[in-house]
């Protein structure tokens, strides 16, 4: 059997960050993921997918993401059941995230572009392993620099910038 979902989409609002009552943070927010196609009179629809995420993770995505930040998630589909309110059976389908991306930078929102031209880096993963251990990507100070990032390329670096100096390299090195 398989349930995996992997979805990339800007938040609707800001997450909201509660606690059951032994003390486990957990996270619900929406996700906007736009179609890969488009209606017939040419507009692109999207579709809004309930999100939830647990324990620490559940902390950082109510600390780093807000209303239009653009976040990857992968997770896995789940459905429960309750008794609503007019005690009739309530039905919700949702993503119970195992990982979440942040895709921008924190200053960056929907819409804003650096100065490439295309959405920035920043990124940032916190999984959500649901055993209570720390990962190490955890607590991380997301302006932490290159050096100190175990030699981790940020995504917002460019690799290439080689500081204004010509790159050499030959080209057998090159893969085409």
């Amino acid at each position: 059997m398989m349930n995996r979902v992997v979805l990339v989409g800007r938040l609707t609002k800001d997450p909201e960050l509660r606690y059951t009552p032994n003390g486990v943070p957990v996270a619900t927010f929406t996700l906007a993921v736009n179609r890969s196609f488009t209606n017939q009179s040419g507009e692109r629809e999207a579709d809004f997918i309930n999100c939830v995420v647990w324990r620490k993770p559940a902390e950082n995505v109510a600390n780093f993401l807000k209303k239009g930040s653009l976040a990857g998630v992968d997770g896995r589909v789940q459905t429960r059941n309750y008794e609503g309110q007019d005690g009739k059976r309530v039905y919700v389908t949702e993503i119970l995230a195992e990982s979440v991306q942040f895709l921008e930078p924190r200053s960056s929102s929907a819409g804003e572009r650096n100065e490439g031209g295309s959405y920035g880096g920043g990124q940032r993963s916190y999984n959500n392993n649901n055993n209570g251990n720390d990962n190490n990507s955890y607590g991380q100070n997301p302006n932490q620099n290159q050096r100190s990032n175990n030699n981790y390329t940020r995504v917002d670096d460019d690799p290439f910038a080689n500081d204004g100096k010509t790159i050499d390299i030959s080209d057998d090195d090159l893969p085409f």
